[in-house]
């Protein structure tokens, strides 16, 4: 019934030659950059140019945070407006606050016996909901984000206070049978707006994934279990790590490396190189030695013992699940509730993408063969491309075909506030409203590093908040993520003065009822809501220290940044009376494509004419640049969503064993898919999946980051009736075939 309704993380998987990908038409290479878009308002003016300066100026920052700071003083606010929050401790304080309030929610449901009381069930259930994910999305944010440790500790025990007192109510027979008894009446299911319905529809679709029409012992084994696989996912999340975490090798080993990493990297003459991150990244594209790039990508391939048996133990304890709920396997009850359906449907299109994906990537992988015979060593496989020679032979096939781009050329152009900037003018000219710099007050932010944009639309409504942590720092997680910290809801007249006479910290009934985050009253209706709150993660490098040039953004970091900020939009402008059906909050295989439509957006001609100047001299962008590399990005397309292809049949294999078989040996799994489908084998002894992070967050749906691409090629196209074609209506098999024979590529209709 109460579901945590968390969009998993996007996370960079560092074995893929590349995560993300910018798609352009041919035609709109021919067409010339187009004219700057111009800003008339006033205030919209200077909101647009604050908004480029606190990304781009430290200098500028540090004067606009010292604002608030002297308006209000050093008195801490409390995290995120949360006056339970000013310290560590008061995340207990809010997980105990909160169960109270759903305590005394619950027994009110379970008590209605009248036909107006039932007509008030669904948006009371769903207040439940909203009330657990505030503590719940909340927690689980500040323990993978926050830099104080204390924080971080108390975050995890309130998460999982809330996360087993929602299990347990997953599993309470009354709140079925009450919200049964509700949709069985005609003239309450006749009172029920069309939102009241489908979160109905979801709540009871949720309690039946829930075992609760079985025995007392199978739901208590449910709530045990469900608890099991939250505490595994997050150890094995958090705690990836590479069985070799280093590897020595002589200096002149490293030859073709670029000699200040060599430099960085040796003592005495000896190299030590890491396994994974960027340098390996980098060795494994320049070391010419085919020997050494071999010991480095076993290395960079085989996770730590530990993390694969912390993936192990999540797979046996989904199985588990699965057994008690009556489900074939996990992969049954996990896709029950999506898009695709089935396992089987989720097969269907993954073949059909593959078969038509494979031509592409021999037709790579021959332009590679033909660079390798040119030089190869007899004893290093002259007439094959191994798994250690893809990213050398890569590197050295585009380093021959780019003529005009050096690695800085395009980054001068792509300034942070730049991009920021260019994504509010593109959202004022897509759907009215633009991001506006506030200040946070003191403990708002985690780290005064933290910008807060709040979004305003054309009629300078306050619609949403969006946190941006972009910046890297000691400790700080690499990977790009989106989090929802609060969805859309109404919250009623009467909600708010349920607070007017109780106790709270706050310093009104309204902040009482919204915990101090943001709120606004709807022009139109009058009605309250909770704004929705989103914060973005990134780990760009800042700008050196007194330096007056801004962190300059690659290609890649750019397309990272509109897919993040795709998920921020699809939340902010999902406004609903009940967050059930707010934003993000639907079936995960629909919820990357608002994220995957966006990066169509970054490299669209008339986009980059929003916003792309030299940060130095404001000198257009010449769009040939930009082309160049588009073109140079489809020659290694292929291989991409193979490899993308390959994982998401390693994640429907590894939760499609028989409910409670037992466990999985995950590294005999792992080769046989890739020994199966794979254009390139893996070497023996490899065990990468200790490092797939998404079977956490996306088991058994991590196909929709494809699906999705797939979807929004499509609408980028605008194919006209696509969405309408019968075969698609109703999802399931037949439709989840049809949208892998349209593949990934650009230019495909």
């Amino acid at each position: 019934m109460i579901r945590r309704f968390k969009r998993p993380r996007w996370t960079c998987v560092q074995c893929l030659y590349a995560q993300r990908r910018a798609n352009a038409t041919s035609a709109a290479a021919a067409r010339p950059s187009p004219a700057p878009a111009t800003f008339t308002t006033a205030d919209n003016d200077h909101d647009d140019q604050t908004l480029r300066r606190i990304f781009d100026s430290q200098h500028f920052w540090d004067e606009f945070l010292q604002k608030s700071r002297h308006q209000v003083g050093h008195k801490s606010a409390g995290l995120l407006g949360n006056r339970y929050l000013m310290q560590p401790e008061g995340f207990q304080t809010y997980a105990q606050a909160t169960l109270l309030k759903c305590q005394k929610l619950v027994e009110k449901i379970l008590a209605v016996e009248t036909v107006e009381g039932y007509k008030g069930i669904v948006r009371d259930m769903d207040r439940l909901s909203d009330w657990l994910c505030r503590v719940i999305d909340l927690a689980d944010f500040v323990r993978m984000s926050h830099p104080d440790r204390r924080f971080q500790a108390a975050a995890t025990a309130a998460y999982a206070t809330m996360f087993e007192y929602m299990n347990k109510l997953n599993t309470t027979t009354g709140l079925n049978d009450q919200l049964k008894r509700a949709a069985a009446i005609p003239e309450v299911l006749e009172s029920w707006s069309e939102e009241e319905k489908t979160v109905a529809n979801i709540l009871i679709r949720d309690f039946s994934k829930s075992a609760i029409d079985l025995p007392d012992g199978a739901r208590n084994d449910f709530v045990e279990i469900s608890n099991e696989i939250a505490k595994v996912g997050s150890q094995f999340e958090a705690n990836m790590a590479p069985e070799k975490p280093y590897i020595n090798f002589s200096s002149s080993r490293l030859r073709g490396m670029d000699p200040t990493v060599v430099k960085r990297l040796t003592r005495f003459g000896t190299s030590t190189v890491p396994t994974t991150g960027s340098t390996a990244v980098i060795a494994l594209r320049q070391i010419e030695d085919p020997d050494v790039r071999r010991e480095i990508y076993v290395a960079n391939r085989t996770a730590s013992k530990a993390s694969v048996k912390r993936l192990e133990k999540l797979l046996n304890a989904r199985s588990r699940l699965a057994k008690v709920a009556g489900y074939p396997t996990y992969g049954h009850m996990a896709l029950s509730d999506k898009m695709a359906q089935t396992p089987e449907a989720v097969n269907q299109f993954l073949e059909a993408l593959l078969a038509d994906t494979r031509p592409q990537v021999q037709e790579e992988l021959q332009d590679l063969l033909d660079l390798k015979e040119s030089d190869a060593r007899s004893d290093n496989f002259p007439h094959r491309i191994n798994a250690w020679d893809r990213d050398y032979y890569t590197s050295r096939l585009l380093s021959g075909l780019q003529t005009r781009i050096r690695p800085d050329t395009l980054a001068a152009f792509f300034s942070l506030g730049s991009v920021l900037q260019g994504l509010s003018r593109l959202f004022t000219h897509l759907y009215g409203i633009r991001l506006v710099p506030r200040e946070t007050l003191p403990g708002e932010a985690w780290t005064d590093d933290v910008r807060r944009l709040d979004v305003i639309d054309d009629s300078g409504n306050h619609i949403a908040v969006v946190y941006c942590d972009l910046f890297s720092r000691p400790g700080k997680s690499p990977n790009p993520a989106h989090f929802t910290l609060r969805c859309s809801r109404a919250i009623s007249d009467a909600e708010v003065a349920e607070y007017a006479h109780a106790p709270h910290a706050f310093a009104s009934p309204l902040e009482a009822a919204t915990d101090g985050m943001a709120a606004a009253r709807d022009p139109v209706s009058g009605t309250f809501y909770q704004l929705p709150t989103i914060a973005l993660i990134c780990d760009f490098p800042r700008p050196a220290k007194g330096s007056t040039r801004p962190t300059l953004l690659s290609f890649r970091d750019v397309q990272t940044l509109f897919h993040e900020m795709g998920h921020a939009a699809h939340s902010m402008l999902g406004r609903t009376e009940l967050q059930n059906v707010s934003g993000t909050r639907c079936a995960t295989d629909f919820a990357e494509l608002p994220s995957v439509l966006m990066e169509h957006f970054a490299f669209a001609p008339k986009v980059l004419g929003l916003w792309a100047r030299h940060w130095e001299t404001g000198k257009a962008l010449p769009y040939e640049l930009v082309q160049e590399r588009l073109e140079l990005e489809k020659r290694t397309q292929g291989a991409e969503t193979e490899a993308q292809i390959l994982l998401a049949m390693l994640d429907q294999r590894y939760h499609g064993v028989p409910a409670g078989e037992g466990s999985v040996d995950s590294t005999a799994v792992y080769h046989d898919v890739f020994d199966t489908f794979a254009s390139v084998h893996e070497p023996a002894g490899t065990a990468w999946q200790g490092f797939f992070g998404h079977m956490y967050g996306y088991g058994a749906v991590y196909y929709s980051y494809l699906f999705d691409r797939a979807i929004a090629n499509r609408v980028w196209k605008c194919v006209a009736g696509v969405l309408g074609d019968e075969r698609l209506e109703h999802g399931g098999e037949e439709a989840m075939k049809e949208v892998g024979r349209w593949g990934v590529r650009e230019g495909r209709i």
